[in-house]
Formats: structure tokens, C-alpha cells, sequence
């Protein structure tokens, strides 16, 4: 280790990833008192924390065999380039995050090339859910696996890779610090109003097969709730298709963008219906009482199916192994069902008060009102770090 601190060879190819380097490298340099230098890819956020990227993690960012292909050749090179730099660079450790398809190539390569650099990946494969063989092939050439929920570890512990639950990113993210009274002032909405998120999603396919039933929810609801009022808080990439579907809604729409306005809405709001994601955790974290629905095509659900080890789509539903949170999916995700599950919440205070209480647990598995998330896991590839320079296996 050099006398500036230790060198940490950090990989994100895609967004999500950038926020959790991003966070993780302040905590770093917050641990170290600044003695830490980084290199590796990464995005805006790890770019803005020091890291001087080998090139765009925007051309990691592909989905989909027809864009996969022509990028191809690109991203065998950009492989290429990248094991190159590590082994060049002889770091510390590797922190690769995320984005396992990119990820564990390098992992495999660097392995391959005779390497015994620490390989760290942050954020467990979900062998829980699918492809539960994926936990023994990954202990082949990992060394440590930072988890974001607490139940995983147990399942890489028994194939010999060390794993350590650090918290889930979404307890950072602020979805507990809304200011409702500030979000009903700013909108004309009266303290005793009811409101309704409503999260279509943030992809075009999502909102496209949910918004036309969750409007005519809210057409059924109209009459039962006629001071009913609704927030939709969106993403740029689906703002105009999400704006131009709610103009026919019968009740009073507010479209709101950015974390900031959404976490206000949640604070504000009596309840939810949200698309089935990580917005769930979200409305989770702000007590926010929810129904969850999601509708995907016939033959990619009845794949995923067979696949999928789970009981449920929704994390808190899965952590608890009951279904506290309302779960309407495929042939239940209909106008009449969906209308009575939100009635319930609107109408019922034992309801309501009933997912609170369960969320809460919840909240406090995935880290909320502890060390925070980025903190642990840099005390983590820190202490990985210690180990080996103190000669300890793994």
C-alpha cells in the first residue's frame, strides 16, 4: 500500500451503480481522512467524487440483443482495456458494482491473468429469486460480496465467498425527509384533502401498460372520494407521455419531476399506487401505505414464472414472507380490484396503521436509522484491504 493511501480500482457500468460508488467513494474519503486514490469507470457521481474515468460508463449501459450487438466489438475491447488497467495498476482492491454481465468478466479475467488482487462486488446477485447456481460460480473468483438486504449473505456464506450486509442505497436517498405541509401549500392542496400518489413507473413499457388502468381506477373512485386529489411524480425520460395520459383523468392531477417533489409527495399523500420496483422500499422508508401492481406480457410472465423462486414481487412483502403490501399483478391488475384495494386504504385508518407498523421493520432491516449504507461498505473493503496487507486469507 502506497504512503498516499490505498489505490481502489472501482467499475460501474450503468447508473444506479454511479450513485452507490459515488456515495461509497466519500465515505472512503471520509474514513481515510482523504489518504485514498481511486481509478476505474464511472459516471457523473464517482467523476464529481475524483475519479478520472478510463472511459464513458455510458457505453456499459446497453440492454437488449438488438442494441447488444452492434456494440459488440466495443465492448470486447472496452473488456480488454479494462483488465489491462488493473493489472497495470496493481490496486489495492477492485470494487465492481452492479452491472454483473460487465462485472464478472473482468472478475474472471483478472483471475484468469493470475491476479490476486481482492475482488469486491457490491450489490449480491439476487440468487434468492432465480439461478441459484449463480452464488457458486461467483465464490470462484470473488473474494467479497457487499449485500443490500440482510437475508443474503447466508446464501454465498455457504459456497465460502464472504458477504457482508451493508444496507439497502434506498435508506440515502431521502425518501423519509419529505415535507408534506410544504408540498400541499406549494400545490393549492388543502390540509384535510385526500392524496393519492400514483407511480406509473419510469419506463415507457411500464407506464404504457399501466396508466390506462390505473386511470380508469381512479374514473371508479371519483364518485366514492369527490375531493380526492392525485400526484404522479415522474421521470424525464416518460414526463410527456406520463403528462398527456392524465389530462383526461376525472380527478385533479398534479405531475411532478425530481426526488425532491416525489419524497414531498409521499409525505403529503394518504396513500399509493405504485408500479412494482424499488419505489416500493421508497414508499416503505416514508410510511407511506401502498398497493402494488404490475402487468408484464403473458408469455414473458409465465417465463419468469417457472424461473422465479420467490412468492412474491414486492421486497417487503418478500422480507416479511406475508403480504402486508397489496400485490395486484397480471389477470388482478384490473380497474375493480385495484379500486377497492386503494378504497381500503383511503377509508380505513386500522388499514393504513397496519401497513405502517409492518413497514417499519422493514425499514429497519434495510439499514434506516442506522450507519449508513455508503459508511459500511467502505468499512468493509477497508477492513478487506487490512486483511490482506496483514497477510489474512480473504
Amino acid at each position: 500500500m502506497s504512503a498516499d493511501g490505498p489505490l481502489i480500482f472501482l467499475l460501474a457500468g450503468e447508473p444506479s451503480g454511479d450513485v452507490l460508488g459515488g456515495r461509497m467513494m466519500a465515505a472512503l474519503k471520509h474514513a481515510t481522512g482523504g489518504r485514498v486514490r481511486f481509478a476505474g469507470v464511472g459516471g457523473e457521481r464517482m467523476i464529481a467524487e475524483g475519479l478520472q474515468s478510463l472511459f464513458p460508463m455510458e457505453e456499459l449501459a446497453l440492454f437488449g440483443l438488438a442494441e447488444l450487438l452492434p456494440k459488440l466489438p466495443n465492448l470486447l475491447r472496452r473488456l480488454d482495456q479494462t483488465t489491462r488497467a488493473v493489472l497495470n495498476a496493481n490496486p489495492d482492491a477492485v470494487v465492481t458494482i452492479d452491472a454483473p454481465d460487465f462485472c464478472f468478466r473482468i472478475g474472471r479475467r483478472l483471475r484468469k491473468a493470475g491476479s490476486t488482487v481482492p475482488l469486491i462486488h457490491y450489490v449480491a446477485p439476487t440468487v434468492w429469486a432465480w439461478r441459484p447456481g449463480r452464488a457458486r460460480k461467483v465464490a470462484r473468483f470473488l473474494d467479497h460480496l457487499l449485500a443490500l438486504l440482510p437475508f443474503e449473505p447466508p446464501y454465498f456464506e455457504r459456497e465460502g465467498l464472504a458477504c457482508s450486509f451493508v444496507g439497502h442505497p434506498v435508506v440515502e436517498g431521502g425518501a423519509d425527509k419529505g415535507d408534506g405541509a410544504r408540498f400541499r401549500a406549494s400545490h393549492g392542496i388543502a390540509p384535510e384533502a385526500p392524496l393519492l400518489t400514483v407511480l406509473p413507473g419510469s419506463r415507457r413499457s411500464e407506464v404504457t401498460a399501466l396508466l390506462p388502468d390505473f386511470g380508469a381506477t381512479l374514473a371508479r373512485l371519483a364518485p366514492r372520494h369527490p375531493g380526492l386529489r392525485v400526484v404522479v411524480p415522474t421521470v424525464p425520460q416518460v414526463k410527456a407521455l406520463v403528462t398527456r395520459a392524465v389530462e383526461s383523468w376525472p380527478i385533479p392531477v398534479t405531475v411532478v419531476e425530481g426526488d425532491v417533489d416525489k419524497y414531498d409527495a409521499f409525505a403529503a399523500s394518504t396513500a399509493a399506487l405504485a408500479a412494482s420496483g424499488t419505489v416500493a422500499l421508497e414508499l416503505a422508508l416514508a410510511r407511506l401505505p401502498a398497493v402494488i401492481a404490475y402487468r408484464i406480457h403473458p408469455l414473458t410472465y409465465r417465463l419468469y414464472r417457472r424461473l422465479i423462486k420467490v412468492k412474491y414481487a414486492n421486497l417487503v412483502n418478500i422480507m416479511l414472507d406475508r403480504m402486508l403490501v397489496p400485490e395486484l399483478l397480471q389477470h388482478d391488475c384490473v380497474p375493480d380490484k385495484l379500486e377497492a384495494a386503494v378504497d381500503r386504504l383511503l377509508t380505513d385508518a386500522a388499514a393504513r396503521q397496519a401497513q405502517i407498523d409492518g413497514v417499519a421493520e422493514v425499514a429497519h432491516w434495510l439499514g434506516q436509522g442506522d450507519t449508513p449504507p455508503s459508511r459500511r461498505a467502505a468499512e468493509v473493503v477497508l477492513g478487506v484491504i487490512a486483511d490482506r496487507s496483514a497477510g489474512q486469507p480473504r
